[in-house]
């Protein structure tokens, strides 16, 4: 109880603020672009792999999806082995420090370095990946169960706002070099991943600040060793699962939500230029425009849980990701796509915030929760992966992204099959 204090839960919120900028700005709007205009000025079409080639744009999303793969199989054991040491603020910096310099060290990504256009991308997204399953597992130790869905989504806000502020920054140097006095705008593109890694690495310092430290286990249990120590930590949890109402059949619900939720994310830009022809100041704009309504999303779906419940206020999300994917088979303007960015941004917010202190609701009150928190990431890390590998299988057996992205109504309807039947306990 001696957490629940505002000053905590806002220094908890501000790490939405502080890495988000990294998933808008280097996951999703400016480095990606600008990987493949090294990669073409380069002259370089593919990367040697195993026996065979790959393209580059193939050797990029492989990248990203093994840093997904790798922090899976790290953060159960590194989560539980924080736990057993009480030090799991100490991981979280690592996580940061690390994934900040890696973003820093982007600046040195020119087509003299090619290798680093992969290697710095890999350490980003797992230490970006790596810190999100330390912070979320402050929640429920931050705030009592009924405040846990506002907390969740004024973070989620705050990360939309954050982020979008340092991409407009970003783009209003990058269209205007000479205000640094450059005529080209490749190293003030550059520049702009040194300062999502100061932001990250300034207002996650800011975020460590305010937050407690961990709670160490018991000494018998550290007396057992620490490796043997951790994996009786890890079966421990898991076996916990198999007790807990709704736990199992949530995370399953989330999985498929999240394979949608994540694909949609990484192929809106690709759906509008390859599947409508659009420019990169329009894609940009409907980047912004997802991110402005987040916010708004993100608050809405918290008012609407108190009133219905956190299972009918996903159940909700998820049928209107349905409608939505579903539409973008019909999408052909311009006008139509920024409508269809309108309508994923109020339910983005919504379904990512509420996901997130669901989950939390549903744990034990007590004791650590980074553990807990590891496979809630796992769930949605995994989840990426298998979506965007149906996506790329479809897109490439029937070469209509837009058949590919109706797909990903399925998923949607899947989690709400498994949400339906998601019983929430009352804590008292």
């Amino acid at each position: 109880m001696d957490h629940y204090t505002k000053r905590t839960q806002w220094g908890w919120a501000f790490y939405d603020w502080a890495n988000s900028s990294y998933s808008l700005v280097i996951g999703t709007a400016i480095f990606p672009i600008y990987y493949a205009a090294v990669m073409e000025g380069a002259g370089k079409t593919s990367f040697p792999f195993f026996w065979g080639e790959i393209s580059t744009t193939a050797a990029y999303t492989f990248v990203v999806a093994a840093s997904f793969l790798t922090i899976s199989l790290l953060t159960p054991y590194l989560s539980a082995l924080a736990e057993i040491a009480g030090n799991k603020k100490t991981f979280m910096r690592g996580f940061i420090w690390a994934g900040s310099l890696a973003c820093m060290g982007m600046y040195a990504f020119t087509d003299e370095v090619l290798w680093w256009g992969l290697l710095s991308p890999y350490l980003a997204s797992l230490c970006f990946s790596g810190s999100l399953v330390f912070y979320n597992s402050y929640l429920p130790e931050i705030a009592p169960t009924e405040e846990q869905d506002a907390l969740s989504a004024r973070g989620f806000a705050l990360g939309y706002l954050g982020s979008s502020l340092v991409l407009i920054a970003a783009l209003a140097f990058i269209q205007n070099p000479e205000w640094i006095g450059d005529e080209t705008a490749g190293r003030v593109t550059r520049l702009s991943f040194l300062t999502v890694g100061l932001w990250w690495l300034g207002w996650g310092e800011f975020s460590l600040f305010r937050l407690p430290a961990g709670h160490q286990m018991e000494a018998s249990i550290k007396e057992k060793g620490w490796i043997r120590a951790t994996y009786l930590r890890l079966f421990e949890v898991v076996k916990t699962f198999r007790t807990m109402p709704g736990v199992e059949r949530f995370l399953l619900g989330f999985f498929f939500a999240s394979a949608g939720v994540q694909t949609v994310i990484l192929i809106a830009s690709l759906f509008g230029s390859k599947a409508l022809g659009l420019e990169t100041s329009a894609l940009i704009t409907t980047i912004l425009l997802i991110q402005f309504v987040g916010v708004l999303g993100s608050w809405l779906f918290a008012r609407w849980s108190r009133s219905w419940g956190n299972i009918w206020a996903l159940l909700v999300a998820a049928m209107v990701w349905v409608l939505i994917c579903a539409m973008a088979y019909f999408v052909n303007t311009e006008l139509q796509f920024y409508l269809l960015g309108a309508t994923v941004g109020l339910v983005l917010g919504g379904i990512q915030s509420l996901a997130r202190s669901t989950f939390s609701k549903l744990l034990p009150t007590k004791g650590e929760h980074v553990t807990y928190f590891s496979f809630f990431d796992i769930a949605e890390k995994l989840a990426t992966v298998f979506g965007m590998v149906a996506v790329g299988w479809l897109e490439t057996t029937t070469g209509d992204l837009r058949l590919a992205a109706a797909m990903l109504s399925v998923f949607f309807l899947v989690a709400v099959v498994f949400w339906s039947r998601v019983q929430m306990v009352q804590k008292l």
